[in-house]
């Protein structure tokens, strides 16, 4: 139980972060201007308390330690449930449940994957030729330009991945957090799925501006 707990919270704390970086995300739409002083204003956020970029790296560590923990707790939950179950039939018999639910374990291989590259490429910029530590809003443009038009479709299977991935997580941990009830389970079931839609649209929406126009 308790590392369905640890699970389950970890788990919430990353989809606060997707949501609050969603909605950062979005300001692109408001223009050059506006978001690239949101971008600035991250790496000074909490000063004069913090130093510049301090709370950037804190919260950089804080998400590390969540996604570890995520994933620990996963991988041991993972064989446990292997454990349980050691006679290997010849036939195996069809898996109950949801495309989620039977995809979770590759879904966050490919999430892990996405978040290894998208630092590289719009945080650290090692993998995108145009970037600017000055212009996050021209990096963005540049990334997601129709001639790179694989990134763009990277990114969209990562993205679906993580709406698989977060649909099937959201109603996991309400379960994991005492959801019981065939009413609550329908509700639990509904919001889990309407928050993945949220945020694949979300996400998505930024790299088709680009790529169609929209923004540039």
């Amino acid at each position: 139980m308790a590392l369905k707990l640890l699970m389950a919270v970890s788990g919430l704390l990353l989809v606060l972060f997707l949501f609050a970086h969603m909605a950062g995300n979005l300001k692109i739409f408001l223009g050059a201007t506006s978001f690239d002083h949101y971008a600035h204003w991250l790496r000074q956020l909490g000063a004069p308390l913090l130093p510049d970029t301090w709370y950037l790296w804190i919260q950089r560590t804080v998400l590390t330690v969540a996604v570890l923990a995520h994933i620990a707790a996963a991988t041991v939950l993972a064989r446990r449930a292997r454990a349980a179950r050691p006679v290997r039939y010849v036939h195996r018999p069809k898996v109950q449940g949801s495309y989620a639910a039977r995809t979770m374990r590759w879904g966050g291989v490919i999430i892990l994957l996405f978040v290894i590259y998208h630092i590289l490429d719009l945080t650290t910029g090692t993998l995108n030729p145009n970037s600017d530590p000055q212009h996050p809003y021209a990096n963005v443009v540049a990334d997601f330009a129709p001639a790179r038009w694989y990134v763009t479709l990277f990114y969209t299977l990562s993205i679906v991945a993580v709406g698989f991935h977060l649909r099937h997580g959201l109603f996991s941990a309400a379960r994991t957090l005492g959801q019981q009830t065939a009413r609550g389970e329908r509700i639990a079931r509904g919001a889990a799925l309407a928050l993945a839609l949220v945020l694949v649209v979300g996400y998505l929406s930024v790299p088709f501006a680009v790529l169609t126009g929209l923004v540039s």
